[in-house]
């Protein structure tokens, strides 16, 4: 190997680090706030529709952005939008850090997800741009690793720094974490990274991408707010209004279609069976995930009275399970990749109900119980959530394939944020509407029961859904 190719390789090495980076933060942000919720809660005297806006405001504007920040980068530059996106994660990170109140962490925790939404996109196309074709597989290796270590982190680390409490900082401490990592990124990524974009010259559909987050919105905003508000007009005329402007979208793109645009979501693709069930399978299936974990960790901390850094620990054998079947479900899913999805969503249900049974009698079950039914999920998990794109995906023509999996990566986001405003309702409102007085430790086994009983059906409904999609991930 020449000097020069050394130092390409070395360049190469470099350019993948600093993007792991930024994936390993938003990844890590996704998960690290629902162990710290309660002391946040506790803290800034939020109320539980605060906690539930905390954690959707970021997947609900990572969706938003994510439909807008893949077309900016090919446009003006990935190197460009990462670096852009990085600086304003960073900004961000420090202002949740500096939150004085719930309103102005939420606001912060929406502009986290923003910049996610515009930084995320980049990393496959500065990955591509970076490494020769023979070397792009163990890249992408590395992004999977990734992804598995902050499952795994999140809730270790999250709970580490609540418990910590250092320079007396507490939870805000999981949010300056993200400072120094993002200031090395820069620095590196400033020297280090390749520029690249798209030739394509397509206008960007920004007023798609708004009506499709602010249709959204309009849906969340009277179900997060149930508990305060209850059900009124003001209530069904939100939802009423989020409907209608989300019809508005869907005909709004049908146009910029039939004029030859490229709309953020083409409508045409709800006509392939397949991927249409692949929506709603992947939608059902990662909107279950976010809630689980909130209502899990609420009922630790609140419930058992468990610390922070105990409750990761809890949460542990979750994320193993995950590492342990996720090497599995990629090596089979060119064989059985429909067999794999609907057995780890089966199995996700089967864990909600083990979980079920193991806190349904209004007492603390110790840990190893919680650990055994945490961890048949996690398999579960491991099984289906990283092929399930792709199997979704193998059903679309291949012209089609890249603007599907915008949409696909998108509405998990969005479906996170809805999943989050339901069950974190359902959870919050079972805990409190039995008494008047402080919940008990059986009042948050009852909420986190119902929860984990509906979350079962649903996963039964994915698994059904599931059945619709393509036998492999290469069919197309």
């Amino acid at each position: 190997m020449t000097a020069t190719s050394n130092l390409r390789t070395t360049q190469a090495s470099l350019a993948l680090l600093v993007v792991l980076f930024g994936s390993f933060m938003d990844l890590l942000d996704a998960t690290i706030v629902t162990v710290a919720a309660p002391a946040i809660a506790h803290d800034l005297g939020a109320s539980a529709a605060e906690i539930q806006w905390t954690i959707a405001a970021y997947t609900l504007t990572l969706g938003a952005g994510l439909i807008t920040g893949g077309r900016l980068g090919d446009q003006y530059g990935r190197k460009r939008l990462f670096m852009l996106g990085l600086a304003g994660f960073m900004l961000t990170s420090a202002l949740c850090a500096l939150a004085v109140d719930p309103g102005m962490l939420i606001g912060m925790r929406a502009g986290q997800g923003l910049t996610a939404g515009i930084m995320v996109p980049q990393v496959f196309g500065i990955i591509r741009a970076s490494f020769a074709p023979a070397e792009r597989a163990k890249a992408f290796a590395a992004y999977g690793a990734v992804q598995g270590l902050a499952s795994v982190a999140g809730p270790l680390l999250g709970g580490l720094l609540v418990d910590a409490d250092l320079a007396g900082l507490g939870w805000r401490t999981i949010f300056w974490i993200n400072v120094p990592v993002s200031i090395l990124a820069l620095v590196l990524g400033a020297r280090i990274l390749p520029e690249s974009r798209s030739a394509s010259t397509a206008r960007l559909d920004l007023l798609g991408a708004f009506l499709a987050a602010a249709g959204a919105l309009l849906l969340l905003l009277p179900i997060i707010q149930t508990e305060a508000w209850g059900w009124t007009w003001t209530s069904y005329g939100l939802l009423a209004a989020g409907v209608l402007v989300l019809a508005i979208f869907l005909a709004y793109e049908r146009r910029l279609t039939a004029r030859g645009a490229e709309p953020v979501f083409d409508p045409a693709l709800l006509r392939i069976r397949s991927f249409a069930a692949g929506l709603a399978a992947s939608t059902l299936f990662f909107g279950g995930i976010g809630p689980f974990f909130l209502t899990l960790s609420v009922y630790l901390q609140y419930g058992t009275g468990r610390t922070a850094w105990a409750t990761g620990l809890v949460i542990l054998p979750y994320a193993l399970g995950s590492i342990i079947t996720s090497g599995l479900g990629v090596a089979l899913a060119a064989k059985a990749g429909r067999t794999l999805l609907v057995t780890g969503s089966l199995t996700v249900a089967a864990s909600q109900l083990v979980l079920w049974l193991v806190v349904k009698d209004g007492t603390d079950p110790g840990y190893w119980p919680l650990a055994l039914a945490l961890l048949i999920g996690g398999l579960g998990l491991g099984l289906a959530a990283p092929i399930l794109v792709n199997v979704v995906l193998a059903g679309v023509p291949g012209r089609n394939a890249g603007a599907a999996g915008g949409v696909l990566s998108t509405v998990n986001q969005i479906g996170a944020a809805v999943g989050i405003a339901v069950l974190g309702t359902l959870f919050f409102t079972a805990a409190t509407g039995s008494t008047a007085a402080a919940p008990a430790l059986s009042d948050y086994s009852h909420a986190l029961g119902t929860v984990l009983i509906v979350s079962a059906a649903l996963y039964l409904v994915t698994a059904l859904a599931m059945l619709a999609l393509p036998r492999t991930e290469h069919q197309r």
